[in-house]
C-alpha cells in the first residue's frame, strides 16, 4: 500500500477538515511570497484535493 492509499484511507469522512488545511497552507504560502506565485499555488491545491478523491470545483460537505 502506498502512502497515498494511507493518507486517502485517513482522510476517509474529513474532507472538509483536509480542505480547510490545504487552503490554510496554500494562503500562507501566497502570504510568505506575497502573492508571486498565487497561481501555482492554487493548482498545487487543485490538484492535492483530487488525490484524495475531491473535485476541484465541488464545495466540501458542510459539517
Amino acid at each position: 500500500m502506498s502512502v497515498m492509499d494511507k493518507l486517502k484511507q485517513m482522510l476517509k469522512g474529513h474532507e472538509s477538515q483536509a480542505d480547510k488545511g490545504v487552503d490554510k497552507a496554500g494562503d500562507a504560502a501566497d502570504r510568505k511570497t506575497q502573492g508571486k506565485y498565487s497561481g501555482q499555488v492554487d493548482t498545487g491545491q487543485d490538484r492535492l484535493k483530487e488525490q484524495y478523491g475531491r473535485d476541484p470545483g465541488q464545495e466540501p460537505p458542510r459539517t
